[in-house]
């Protein structure tokens, strides 16, 4: 082994991550291409750039990104602290000036005496391997060479795509006197069934098969909700996205201005259902598929969007049964590098079959600044450990934030997709079920901290 860390990647988790090894007196060499080359969202030839928003959401506890940031301030985050001195008037979240946080992140690298920045594009990862020990950190729009080589090394048929994913809603949010369990045509009447074996048959299956929650829809509801899907506000790609991003994936807005039946002939077809509660047919059905083995979380089924976050928020609640839905992930549609992390990375995000190669950052498959950051410091936490113990010791507690994003991209999942910080993700508290959701989520926040003062 040499003597010194290989970091790819000047953002928010190589940076983090360089600095934390940087701090235990241990050499790291940082790659950043900029400013020779860049990436078609950046410009700022500074570490640790910031292109979608300033924002790093809530700072409350009751708010599970506002609970990570809690998390990494005890863990001494350099990007957290940052990100605080940096701060910008914005409510109850933590919203920063982009420009001088940059700026203070690169100053902070520099002047660190066992860090060094090496700016050029890297395009030899395996070379670097018999180096030592490698951290890949470059991010959703990790350059072509290098993202054909990690295609090469993690056996992956491909590395990026062009994402379209759909919101994802807590179950505990849902209105359940309007929404209902089954599956189509296992929940539709047959002819030779009463009402009464009809209703038992439901209430059997309901019990046994929950991976699908339906809302049904009047015709007046949903001709309401068409007329404000239609009419929302969307994001504004970036050029380079154009091209390719609805190739094979059409945006739910997109397919409802070709008529306002389209959709009753798409992911709202009401066909194979009878509403149990009315007996008859909806005129248009959205569905919800679990999403995740605990069955607290559910994906809305065809509702892939581009539509900005505060429209999803405003539009979809209009969905009978979603008044109050809580969203702990956005629909997206944008390019988006990651690995099949659930296949292939361990809870520390070192890669299983290569011991000395690890991954941080949204090439992992979480998403967003903080869970970035997160992604970093575990990494660093671990390489530190195998040098100075010769094992890892860094596997944070899924009661905690840090911990539950490490589990989820570490557990084995066929329709393994990008995700951010959410209650959903963490497990439920033990003893009496806490209806009053902010008490809920104080209890969770609880039970976390207490978490990581044990690893401290």
């Amino acid at each position: 082994m040499k003597d010194y860390i290989t970091v790819i990647g000047g953002g928010l988790a190589g940076c983090e991550a360089a600095y934390q090894i940087a701090k235990q007196k241990i050499k790291v060499k940082l790659y950043e291409m900029k400013p020779q080359k860049y990436t078609p969202a950046h410009s700022n030839e500074n570490l640790a750039e910031i292109v979608c928003s300033n924002s790093f959401k809530s700072n409350l506890l009751t708010n599970a990104c506002g609970l990570l940031k809690e998390e990494l301030r005890m863990l001494n985050s350099l990007l957290i602290n940052i990100a605080d001195e940096t701060r910008v008037p914005a409510g109850q979240a933590l919203a920063v000036d982009r420009e001088l946080f940059s700026k203070r992140v690169t100053d902070e690298m520099k002047k660190n005496p066992y860090i060094e920045i090496v700016n050029e594009e890297v395009t030899n990862l395996k070379q670097l391997l018999k180096n030592g020990i490698v951290i890949v950190a470059t991010g959703p729009l990790t350059s072509d060479k290098l993202a054909e080589e990690i295609q090469e090394i993690t056996s992956q048929d491909k590395l990026y795509f062009y994402d379209a994913a759909a919101p994802i809603i807590e179950k505990d949010s849902i209105d359940f006197d309007i929404a209902f369990y089954g599956d189509r045509y296992v929940q539709e009447k047959k002819k030779e069934e009463t009402e009464e074996e009809w209703k038992q048959r439901l209430i059997k299956q309901s019990k046994a098969e929950q991976s699908y929650i339906n809302l049904p829809m009047s015709k007046e509801e949903y001709e309401q909700f068409w007329e404000e899907l239609v009419n929302a506000e969307v994001v504004t790609l970036h050029s380079f996205e154009k091209k390719e991003i609805f190739e094979g994936c059409m945006p739910i807005e997109i397919m409802a201005k070709r008529g306002i039946d389209t959709l009753r002939y798409g992911p709202l077809k009401p066909v194979g259902f009878d509403n149990p509660r009315t007996s008859k047919r909806p005129y248009a059905l959205v569905q919800l598929r679990q999403d995740d083995k605990q069955a607290s979380l559910y994906n809305m089924v065809g509702f892939q969007t581009n539509l900005k976050f505060s429209e999803q928020k405003r539009v979809f609640c209009k969905i009978p049964g979603l008044k109050n839905a809580e969203f702990v992930k956005y629909g997206v549609m944008h390019r988006n590098t990651y690995i099949n992390s659930s296949q292939l990375l361990d809870e520390t995000y070192n890669l299983k079959k290569i011991p000395n190669l690890y991954f941080a950052g949204q090439i992992t498959g979480v998403e967003g600044y903080v869970e970035s950051i997160s992604s970093g410091m575990v990494a660093a936490l671990n390489i530190i450990d195998v040098l100075k113990n010769g094992v890892k010791r860094h596997y944070f507690s899924e009661y905690t934030v840090i911990g539950a994003l490490a589990k989820y991209i570490a557990t084995p999942n066929n329709k393994f997709q990008p995700m951010n910080a959410n209650f959903g993700i963490l497990p439920e508290l033990e003893g009496k079920k806490i209806n009053d959701k902010k008490e809920k989520y104080k209890k969770m926040a609880e039970r976390s901290l207490k978490a990581i003062k044990m690893t401290l």
